[in-house]
């Protein structure tokens, strides 16, 4: 009895651990740049513009494997960025000798070849982790359409720790690093295979095999952009770029905050920021309650928790009050995203459900990728107070926005 209510999750468990996996690879890469400066020679900077270029093919990966998944069926296309990204995995495994690469002077001078077949395979997880994210959301979304918050949460929770164990994983595997990504390839090799035997038959019971074509999309880029002109979609995407942004710019710098502004030792900043994550697991909480309370309730809460995290940031001083400032911007911005994700899929039609959230990701991942930038600069020419007074602006907006959207709703 229990094996047959376990099969029925076996769509949701088989999706976020695929998904564990892939914040998991992505995340071994920065504990072993010193490793690889150590073994290769290479810059920071060197280091740095390979993880940038993963990331960046995984950002302009959200769009197309939308549109895809919306011809193609969501399955095929995670199954296939997962092989991919297990190909990148297998390649970092065996050194392969490659000429050295000189460059014009500047920063970087030269890379060693044996480093740019770890860049070789780098690209190929960022292009194969880069297919997940968009997918899972329109697919999770499809099978559990009673319960999409708690499937969300659930899938997002499970995430986060990816990027938990991925340093502790390095740890304890140094010197052999390398043995890290053939064990994550064959992970990824296994659970691809029962995903794709088992997943499927969720989607025949829900009749969503293939696009119902009913939603006036002809498929273009165009044409997914134009969802964007639909009042209340154009609204709540000002809501993600708002607070994309104005978390990107906290998470980058508050340990830094923390030590300067905040005057903490910095043992206690960096137990405050792994906090900041830890608190990932009110996403479960926050899943359940969008299918109990609704959507837009919810996120009301959740905005407005990190409007009060970061107000209390400016405000508050000692370990105490600035912790209890953290976790409560931490449950905020945390539980926002499966609210975030079951809204946006109420938004879009059905056969545009992939691509349109594509376009969603792809704008606020943009904007989340510029917030550290600007609040750098700000933090050089203005101060802390300044710069994370801009960022709580930023969630002030988003809560602006959500009224706007619910004053629309109340219209209808």
């Amino acid at each position: 009895m229990e094996l047959r209510r376990l099969a029925r999750y076996d769509a949701l468990i088989l999706t976020s651990l695929l998904w564990f996996m892939a914040k998991f690879v992505r995340y071994l890469f920065p504990p072993l740049f010193e490793p690889f400066q150590a073994a290769f020679g290479v810059s920071n900077t060197a280091a740095g513009l390979a993880f940038s270029a993963l990331m960046t093919l995984y950002a302009l990966m959200q769009f197309p494997s939308g549109v895809i998944a919306d011809r193609q069926g969501p399955v095929r296309v995670i199954a296939g960025g997962a092989v991919v990204a297990a190909v990148g995995s297998l390649a970092l495994v065996v050194p392969v000798p490659l000429p050295d690469l000189s460059l014009p002077a500047g920063p970087v001078r030269s890379v060693p070849g044996e480093f740019l077949a770890i860049v070789g395979g780098m690209l190929l997880i960022g292009v194969g982790t880069g297919a997940h994210k968009t997918v899972a959301v329109r697919l999770l979304a499809a099978v559990h359409r009673d319960r999409t918050g708690r499937a969300l949460g659930v899938l997002d929770t499970v995430a986060a720790f990816g990027g938990v164990v991925a340093p502790l994983a390095v740890t304890y595997a140094l010197p052999d690093w390398r043995g890290l990504f053939l064990a994550s390839a064959l992970i990824v090799a296994a659970l691809t295979v029962l995903f794709v035997r088992r997943t499927p038959r969720h989607l025949e019971d829900e009749g969503t095999t293939a696009p119902s074509g009913d939603g006036g999309i002809d498929g273009s880029v165009a044409g997914y952009l134009q969802l964007m002109t639909v009042p209340r979609v154009g609204l709540f995407v000002g809501v993600t770029v708002a607070f994309a942004f104005a978390y990107n710019g906290v998470v980058a710098f508050l340990p830094l905050y923390l030590t300067e502004a905040a005057e903490l030792e910095p043992g206690v900043a960096n137990t405050l920021y792994s906090g900041l994550f830890v608190v990932s697991l009110i996403q479960l909480g926050t899943g359940e309650l969008t299918d109990r309370v609704g959507r837009l309730p919810m996120l009301f809460v959740t905005v407005g928790a990190a409007v009060a995290g970061a107000a209390l940031l400016l405000s508050v001083q000692g370990v105490v009050a600035v912790a209890a400032a953290v976790v409560v911007f931490g449950l905020g911005a945390h539980g926002f995203r499966p609210v975030r994700s079951a809204f946006l899929m109420s938004l879009l039609p059905d056969d545009a459900a992939g691509g349109g959230l594509g376009v969603v990701r792809t704008v606020l991942m943009t904007a989340g990728a510029v917030a550290p930038g600007v609040t750098g600069y700000l933090i050089d020419t203005r101060g802390y107070d300044a710069a994370f007074a801009t960022l709580g602006g930023g969630l002030v907006v988003a809560l602006a926005l959500l009224g706007a959207i619910a004053v629309m709703r109340g219209e209808e």
